[in-house]
């Protein structure tokens, strides 16, 4: 997979969320969310789990545990994901032919 691949994954996922999303809770998230609900006193139920979501991603973000996905994923970091570059077209890595050994101090 490539920084290309990803893109377009990323936007088939973006289109297909839409605005809205039904989750099912299950009893334990149900709990957690009541608590957080009484305790925080959101204007909306929604507003936390729009905070849990950027919570998570930060979090993800901030262990390495999203660019281990990525990398796993797409050979790609989330930096170079933001940047729209892999590492090796930001240095110029890629733009240079593979060295031939047996010929490299021939002339």
């Amino acid at each position: 997979m490539s920084l290309e691949e990803l893109n377009e994954e990323m936007q088939d996922s973006y289109s297909e969320l839409g605005e809205e999303l039904t989750v099912s809770l299950d009893r334990e998230t149900r709990n957690e969310l009541a608590l957080l609900e009484t305790a925080l006193e959101p204007d909306e139920t929604d507003e936390l789990v729009r905070r849990a979501v950027h919570m998570l991603f930060q979090t993800a973000v901030d262990t390495g545990n999203l660019d281990f996905h990525l990398r796993s994923g797409y050979d790609v970091t989330y930096d170079e994901y933001l940047t729209g570059m892999t590492f090796e077209e930001m240095t110029g890595e890629d733009r240079y032919p593979s060295m031939d050994d047996e010929r490299r101090y021939q002339f």
